[in-house]
């Protein structure tokens, strides 16, 4: 089922104001800018590929995502694909020369057999070379502790209303699966938004066996967004994967 963060058009206009200055995209444009076919699996307002275009990129720029919502932002683009989906949508075999996932979209796939179809998906939409770059949270930092309602932040929304979220965790975390909710509040709505969320926090040793199952190989991975080497402390695990 897709949060409501994503279905909701309200929240959905939130999204980009909400990432801004969000650093992966320093690391990923640059692999988008250099591959001449991009798959953006979970793109949501399809920032990451607007940047892009206006950056130069002339070849093929595809965004797929489930929430009609996040999309109906991305479509303000009209030079790219936008495809409302999942890795079920996606057409022929060995489209892209690079498939990423940014946002920790890598997270919603929750249940073996959806993490298991997914990836031999985005396998399947690899050309022979190319590559499958995405992140998750390191479970070992424990992020999710510090989701909590006195960690509310704001931000200003597009508009210039100020925007106030803030997390609260359901207790006790099961295992490598985190439930949370999202709840929005501004002075121009009635009454505050609630988003629902579950992620998965899958450790190095369990999302290399994923992956190899899934006949990908990885080829690197770093801990944060300045490559820096990938250890107990990092707050992410950023993988470099390929076709086996």
């Amino acid at each position: 089922m897709v949060d409501r963060l994503f279905s909701d058009p309200e929240l959905a206009e939130l999204y980009d104001a909400l990432c801004r200055g969000r650093p992966d995209f320093a690391f990923y444009l640059p692999l988008v800018l250099s591959s001449d076919s991009v798959l953006d699996v979970g793109c949501g307002t399809g920032e990451l590929l607007r940047l892009a275009r206006e950056a130069g990129h002339g070849g093929r720029l595809c965004g797929l995502d489930p929430a009609p919502a996040m999309l109906d932002q991305a479509r303000r683009r009209g030079d790219i694909d936008w495809i409302v989906g999942d890795l079920g949508s996606l057409g022929g075999p060995r489209e892209f020369s690079l498939v990423v996932m940014t946002g920790h979209a890598f997270q919603v796939l929750v249940e073996d057999d959806e993490l298991r179809s997914s990836l031999a998906a985005i396998r399947s939409a690899l050309t022979e070379d190319g590559r499958f770059v995405f992140e998750t949270r390191n479970p070992l930092v424990r992020e999710w502790e510090r989701w909590t309602p006195d960690h509310a932040v704001e931000f200003v929304a597009e508009d210039g209303t100020v925007v106030r979220k803030g997390n609260d965790v359901e207790h006790p975390v099961d295992g490598d699966i985190v439930r949370f909710t999202q709840t929005f509040m501004c002075a121009r709505w009635a009454s505050p938004r609630v988003s629902h969320s579950t992620l998965r926090f899958l450790d190095t040793e369990a999302l290399a066996s994923f992956l190899s199952e899934a006949g990908l190989v990885i080829e690197e991975q770093f801990g944060d967004w300045a490559r820096q080497p990938l250890s107990s402390r990092s707050p992410e695990i950023i993988t470099t994967a390929r076709r086996g």
